[in-house]
């Protein structure tokens, strides 16, 4: 029974010193690794959250960009960092399928290594086409491309990103056959979608809106359940004739495995805090962006099915990674 007495008081005093720490905690800056080259989508929902978050946390927030090996060696150098609280990491998409894609030859364990934070944001997809290819919709693409078997090509920003991804997506469940073309980010991608060296282009709004708005491209359809608001115009993917599909490119925060909860605890707060901004719920909607700003557990449970949700895509169509 003493025994016992002492393991509680132990752990009481384990969780108060806990508690205690990340009330004090901030007292020196935070580094904020971002596995993108700066200016994407990735690098500027970071920027923008965090900016907030020092301001609530009284303490600068370093944004580091480690890009490379499609987000691993960033994700791996925050793995792999001091548990202190200061080396935080932004993931997207990529990060889930990465654990299929690179199946035990990760230099980390994704389930361990890293503690999810809280998802900040969502982006539903969009589809666009080259304004010349004769479809306005996702039906007459999918009659279209089984009229015209392995004659449309369609880019992505890399191996494994949503983009990727949502396009197999789409090709196996509609029973389409397109060539995929693989770019190093979404710019190169779109200058060839404009030159119709490829056809189709599934991307987030943030990187195809301004030439969707000129009217240089076409957007066919989100992957999603109810219209933008900043797209008003562009259907959902059902309301284009296509498949009951949903997808999108998501931003989540992380911390070295074994932080302190405490500190997990106040960091998932502070973004959901930071979130609340009008102007900056504004400037996301703009660009097609959606804030969440969720728990630690929500987060968790988030990832893990979506781990599932793109490992099984992955094996099912075999993607490889490059």
């Amino acid at each position: 029974m003493k025994n016992l007495k002492y393991a509680v008081l132990a752990g009481v005093l384990a969780l108060t010193s806990g508690a205690a720490f990340a009330q004090d905690y901030p007292n020196k800056s935070i580094k904020w690794i971002v596995p993108y080259t700066p200016g994407g989508y990735t690098d500027n929902v970071t920027r923008l959250v965090t900016t907030r978050m020092a301001t609530i946390l009284g303490q600068s927030i370093i944004i580091e960009n480690k890009p490379g090996a499609n987000s691993i060696i960033g994700v791996d150098q925050a793995a792999k960092a001091a548990p202190d609280g200061y080396t935080m990491l932004t993931t997207i998409t990529a990060h889930a399928a990465n654990v299929t894609l690179y199946e035990g030859k990760l230099p980390f364990d994704p389930y361990k290594s890293l503690i999810p934070i809280s998802l900040v944001a969502i982006t539903p997809l969009v589809l666009s086409v080259n304004k010349d290819l004769p479809v306005n919709s996702i039906a007459e693409l999918i009659a279209y491309a089984k009229a015209n078997p392995g004659k449309l090509s369609f880019g992505s920003s890399g191996v494994g990103a949503a983009a990727h991804l949502t396009s197999e997506l789409l090709k196996y469940t509609a029973g389409i056959e397109m060539v995929h073309v693989p770019y190093k980010g979404t710019a190169p991608a779109m200058t060839d979608l404009m030159s119709n060296s490829i056809q189709v282009l599934v991307d987030a709004p943030s990187g195809v809106g301004a030439n969707i708005r000129a009217g240089k491209i076409k957007a066919l359809a989100f992957f999603s359940d109810k219209r933008l608001t900043s797209y008003p115009d562009v259907p959902t993917i059902v309301e284009s004739g296509g498949p009951k599909l949903e997808s999108s490119s998501w931003v989540m925060f992380f911390a070295p495995g074994g932080t302190s909860m405490a500190i997990v605890d106040k960091l998932s707060a502070t973004v959901k805090e930071a979130l609340k901004s009008e102007e900056l719920i504004k400037r996301f909607e703009d660009q097609g962006i959606l804030t969440v700003g969720n728990t630690p557990a929500q987060a968790d449970a988030f990832l893990k099915a979506e781990i599932a949700k793109w490992g099984n895509l992955i094996k099912t169509v075999g993607v490889k990674a490059e």
